[in-house]
């Protein structure tokens, strides 16, 4: 069945609870999203898995998303192992009352996504058998994954830099920070440091590299040739002594009188 199909099955099976499907993601990731009510949550659960065409018999996953003033979207995957398609269930619940039917009866897997999304969003699940601490400790207070939920790290330690310009307390928009170990453009080069700059570099720290004083060196006039540097003598090779000759080595031709 194609994505367009099993959203149109599983509102037909619904009926005359009104189910709105449609499809999410593109191409192979396509799959179908079928949004109930309330109401209808676990009977939409039940359908997809009991209903022969759907055949979801496989539960891969349930979570939440905070949507602020329209509440929480609860969310669950579903997928036929048989017929290889895939079902995306999703039902708004009201942030005042954040409350849903459990599915673990259907789907036994759900116990620790419903566990998880019960800790991390406030949502509570009827029926479920035991709603214990899953990732958090019992004295934990508050859920970090709604989004009026101040995160610790937050306040403990300054923010480096400002997200947007004029969060920051100067009134700046976002610093630049260089990654560690690299210097600033004022501390390599070759020029030292003005006095009363603090390090060695090139210009003053932080800021842009300084040029020597004076004008540039005048050109030398058309043909002429600067003087060259005499070249050294032979270096340390020149005072080591002759090697002495190979024992193998020929004997050198002799003139008259034995000279060479």
């Amino acid at each position: 069945m194609t994505p367009e199909e099993v959203g149109r099955r599983m509102a037909t099976l619904l009926a005359p609870a009104e189910a709105t499907a449609s499809v999410s993601g593109g191409e192979r990731h396509a799959r179908a999203t079928v949004d109930v009510p309330v109401a209808s949550w676990r009977d939409a659960v039940r359908a997809a898995r009991d209903d022969a065409e759907l055949g979801c018999d496989f539960f891969d996953w349930l979570s939440a998303v905070d949507e602020l003033a329209e509440g929480f979207d609860v969310v669950a995957h579903l997928w036929s192992v048989r017929h290889r398609h895939g079902l995306l269930l999703r039902t708004r619940l009201p942030r005042e009352a954040p409350t849903v039917a459990s599915v673990v009866d259907l789907y036994p897997g759900a116990a620790w996504h419903e566990r998880e999304t019960h800790e991390m969003f406030g949502i509570d699940f009827t029926g479920h058998p035991g709603l214990r601490p899953l990732l958090l400790p019992p004295e934990f207070e508050g859920h970090p994954l709604r989004k009026e939920f101040v995160l610790a790290s937050r306040v403990a330690k300054p923010w480096p830099g400002a997200k947007e310009p004029g969060e920051s307390e100067a009134g700046g928009g976002r610093r630049p920070i260089r990654p560690p170990g690299v210097p600033a453009p004022g501390e390599w080069g070759t020029v030292p440091t003005p006095a009363g700059a603090g390090g060695v570099g090139e210009g003053p720290r932080g800021g842009t590299p300084a040029r020597p004083t004076g004008g540039r060196p005048a050109r030398p006039a058309p043909g002429a040739r600067s003087a060259r540097t005499p070249r050294p003598a032979a270096g340390p090779a020149a005072d080591r002594p002759p090697a002495p000759p190979r024992p193998d080595a020929p004997e050198p031709p002799t003139g008259e009188g034995g000279a060479p």
